[in-house]
């Protein structure tokens, strides 16, 4: 059940430039989204990043159009230790920080604020790894979103001493030498693609 992205939830005014290249990247990042390929190589990434940290709590998100559709990896993920545990977003109040509440593949969803489906489930779930869904990235590990704010909100506001591990999800094709930043701006710890890793990950 993907869904077409809302206009709305780019809600804060930004740079005419800045919006130049959003569109430009979603454009881009459409393509690449509807290669079978790249897609099979970004969930064999992303589950090698679960390896990597060895987590068994992951928070990711709903599919938006052209998002990478990680529902399978994090699926199979789950099904190889009964102690993993998945979480999706819930926007309680637009504006506000994300929740992650419980979710697998036999969740039912509700649609939710953006009309983005969230889980029914109302167990709250503090993720020790957080996937990221970008419209762009950099070198740096900086990420382009919708505008909305709600990751950088959230990261701001996650308890210090259990703050996650951020993992960008992108596709090679939306990378960018550098991303105009702002003061609320957190670069993430990695951005995984359909090419690898961003820094590269240790041996």
């Amino acid at each position: 059940m993907e869904r077409e992205l809302d206009p709305s939830i780019a809600c804060n005014p930004v740079p005419a430039t800045k919006k130049a290249l959003r569109r430009m990247l979603l454009e881009s990042r459409l393509q690449a989204a509807s290669e079978p390929s790249k897609n099979a190589a970004l969930g064999r990434r992303m589950l090698d990043a679960l390896k990597h940290y060895a987590v068994r709590s992951a928070g990711f998100y709903w599919p938006l159009a052209g998002e990478f559709d990680a529902r399978g990896a994090i699926g199979i993920w789950l099904a190889a230790d009964s102690h993993h545990e998945a979480s999706l977003p819930i926007i309680k109040e637009r504006g506000m920080a994300l929740e992650f509440h419980a979710w697998t593949p036999a969740t039912p969803m509700k649609i939710g604020h953006h009309k983005i489906a969230e889980p029914t489930s109302g167990r709250v779930v503090l993720p020790e790894l957080l996937f990221v869904p970008c419209v762009g990235f950099d070198s740096d590990g900086y990420r382009l979103g919708y505008g909305g704010g709600y990751y950088d909100r959230t990261l701001a506001g996650w308890p210090a001493a259990h703050k996650p591990v951020t993992v960008g999800i992108a596709y090679e094709a939306c990378r960018t030498d550098t991303l105009e930043r702002e003061a609320h701006d957190i670069p993430l710890d990695l951005i995984v693609t359909e090419a690898g890793f961003h820094p590269a990950l240790p041996d």
